[in-house]
């Protein structure tokens, strides 16, 4: 009899641990109520077989109470898997969420068009020796942006002697003393002067005009304007440009070496064939 029970009790928990967690419980309370029989038949019979029995018994009922339990907790823990089913929640990249919305991009506005003609106000004041031409032209350009310097001022910043003023590049170091921002450049002109530099010429005048500062220009030789008055400085000079038209294809030209002709215009080429083997601060 203790061999059919431990052998059935077996049987009973082999198929108990392969059912599933709901057949497990019902399995289980099975396998308690045979247990419960064997210890009553064995008590009948044998004494010690019984109370050996009872003992497996008891330790077959926690081991089947264990797997009851473990087979609830596979019930109602839900599978990974049934979180991971969801959809994830799509992102919008910034570059898409850009392109979606046209009114994020900007177009940044091209600069206004100088104007096709233009003269700064100014105060002429002619050299005060023969080798002022340099501090005139420079004190005569300052005047248009409100600087007012005098001469002898001018002269001594340039390194003025009775030789002259050396370069373009004197003037425009000078000129950036004088004026805010530091604005000037110079240009040279070497031997003749090519149409790109007739061009660069042409276009930096109006520049500059435009923005309310003269030019300075260091020529030589001679030049003809467009009244037909005749200039004529074969050891070198300098001039002011205080304005432009026709788009600045002509040009103001101040000049201090002659008083009771302080202005005239000239073409731009014209201007940047005198300027040829010298340069201008613009």
């Amino acid at each position: 009899m203790e061999d059919f029970v431990k052998h059935h009790l077996k049987r009973q928990l082999r198929r108990i641990t392969t059912e599933r967690p709901y057949q497990i419980i019902a399995g289980s309370a099975a396998a308690l109520v045979l247990a419960g029989s064997a210890g009553t038949a064995l008590t009948v019979t044998d004494d010690a077989p019984t109370r050996q029995e009872s003992t497996a018994t008891v330790g077959l009922d926690a081991r089947v109470g264990e797997a009851a339990s473990r087979g609830e907790a596979r019930v109602a823990v839900p599978s990974p898997r049934d979180s991971s089913s969801a959809s994830p929640t799509p992102r919008t990249s910034p570059s898409a969420s850009a392109a979606a919305d046209p009114d994020t991009t900007t177009t940044k506005a091209a600069p206004p068009k100088p104007p096709s003609s233009r003269m700064l106000d100014y105060d002429y004041q002619a050299q005060i020796n023969y080798y002022y031409c340099g501090p005139a032209a420079v004190r005569n350009a300052l005047s248009a942006t409100g600087v007012e310097r005098g001469q002898d001022t001018l002269a001594a910043a340039l390194g003025t002697t009775e030789m002259g003023t050396n370069s373009a590049e004197d003037t425009t170091r000078v000129l950036n003393q004088q004026v805010k921002g530091d604005p000037y450049r110079t240009r040279m002109i070497r031997d003749s002067a090519t149409p790109a530099q007739m061009d660069q010429l042409q276009a930096d005048v109006v520049s500059a005009v435009a923005k309310g500062r003269a030019v300075v220009a260091n020529v030589a030789g001679d030049v003809v304007d467009l009244n037909g008055g005749w200039h004529s400085f074969p050891g070198g000079h300098y001039v002011a440009v205080v304005g432009y038209k026709n788009d600045g294809r002509t040009v103001r030209i101040v000049d201090s070496a002659d008083p009771s002709l302080p202005s005239y215009w000239v073409t731009t080429i014209d201007l940047a064939n005198w300027i040829a083997s010298r340069g201008y601060s613009a």
